[in-house]
């Protein structure tokens, strides 16, 4: 009750585009950022990464303003995507998934499916020596040394979730673009929109490359982003509109 009132609260529409207001966050360095949440319909793999910055955020950018493109909906825009017809779980996969965790982000490696996957990113190898120290530690409640070990590409693979809202993730895995910098100088070129990929979660915000025109410093952008402006719900907010606002 209380997040969808809050939702309410935040929403706003302004030419044609819904989006939520998620406030003013200070930074380090004593800079303030206003960010906005916009949302879109749910993006399909294929779709054309510009096209949508143009359709979603050219109607609310101001100059000055930066463009945070979660990774999620990036991989779906590049066909960074897996069905389980190109993913075939071997044994590890199998016996590994049981003991993953399971949690309300959908980042755990509970399917057989996501644990192929990566195992073909890290190599077995990795994976087992992460499962063990995982293993080890997660009784005295350290956690997350999974994804520490394994790295970042990782802890972005999402999909073959079978709780998720959106049907089409219970049975596709969508990974990490591997050339975010790039896709975001051709976002740049066609729209004029400064852009960063962000892998976000509750836990971290995982940058995974910017435009070489983005105004912002890396630490600026953790700091613009530390709430967790993007959200863990299906509210389909895959873009944070950035404002400094000082």
């Amino acid at each position: 009750m209380g997040t969808s009132r809050n939702l309410a609260e935040q929403r706003r529409e302004e030419n044609g585009i819904v989006y939520f207001d998620r406030g003013v966050i200070d930074g380090r360095d004593g800079r303030k950022y206003q960010r906005f949440a916009i949302q879109t319909h749910f993006v399909n793999p294929g779709e054309d990464k510009c096209e949508l910055v143009r359709r979603y955020v050219l109607p609310l950018f101001k100059e000055g303003d930066c463009l945070s493109f979660t990774a999620k909906v990036m991989g779906m825009c590049t066909n960074n995507v897996r069905t389980p017809e190109d993913t075939h779980p071997g044994w590890w996969a199998r016996f590994l998934s049981p003991f993953a965790g399971h949690n309300s982000t959908g980042i755990g490696m509970h399917s057989a499916y996501k644990m192929q996957l990566v195992i073909e990113i890290c190599g077995l190898p990795r994976v087992l020596f992460a499962a063990a120290v995982s293993a080890i530690t997660r009784p005295f409640g350290v956690k997350g040394l999974f994804y520490k070990i394994c790295g970042h590409d990782v802890a972005g693979i999402d999909g073959f979730y079978p709780d998720s809202s959106f049907e089409i993730y219970h049975s596709m895995g969508v990974i990490n673009p591997q050339n975010s910098p790039e896709l975001c100088d051709e976002i740049m070129s066609a729209t004029g929109v400064p852009t960063v990929v962000m892998d976000a979660n509750d836990f971290d915000q995982n940058q995974l490359g910017k435009g070489s025109a983005f105004p912002l410093s890396d630490d600026q952008i953790q700091d613009a982003m530390a709430d967790n402006p993007s959200g863990q719900g299906d509210e389909l907010t895959p873009f944070i509109l950035i404002r400094p606002v000082v």
